[in-house]
């Protein structure tokens, strides 16, 4: 039986369910390729020459920027190993719901990331008071296109809506 949604949609609540899935699949990937590219980058950095002169600090906050990497990629391979356990079961509704709050940790923890590298590139390039500054415009630029940017699209479509 076809129900009408919300957004005007004729789908089953299955339908509605397995677009929605696919829209997080598609979603993971863009977040999965960004974090493979500054897994890549960061991976590389202690083969590099001037890797052995940073100093304690340094290799510290190079080493939390791994740690993030490696903790996205992880998230985005949960939601993954939930819908291996859980597709046979017919609870893709809860398998969405969760999927959803995994994506939304994964796309903080690469914006934080990816912060974190502005930072470090500055710090190692251009010295403390740039990357503080670069890393700052980039936080900013965070809040702005993840945050703020989404909400006031939903409360432009609202308005129009109303």
């Amino acid at each position: 039986m076809l129900a009408i949604s919300t957004d005007g949609r004729h789908e089953t609540p299955a339908q509605r369910s397995d677009r929605n899935w696919a829209d997080i699949v598609q979603e993971l990937r863009v977040t999965q390729t960004g974090t493979q590219i500054i897994s890549g980058f960061l991976l590389t950095l202690p083969f590099q020459q001037r890797f052995s002169s940073l100093g304690g600090a340094e290799l510290a906050f190079y080493g939390i920027l791994v740690a993030l990497a490696a903790v996205s990629t992880l998230l985005g391979l949960t939601v993954v190993s939930f819908h291996r356990a859980e597709f046979h079961h017919q609870r893709k509704p809860a398998l969405v719901r969760d999927g959803h709050r995994l994506l939304v940790v994964t796309v903080w923890i690469v914006a934080l990331l990816t912060v974190g590298v502005i930072a470090f590139v500055f710090l190692v390039v251009f010295g403390p008071v740039t990357a503080i500054l670069a890393a700052a415009l980039a936080a900013i630029l965070v809040i702005a296109l993840i945050v703020l940017l989404p909400e006031r699209l939903v409360r432009a479509r609202s308005d129009r809506e109303a």
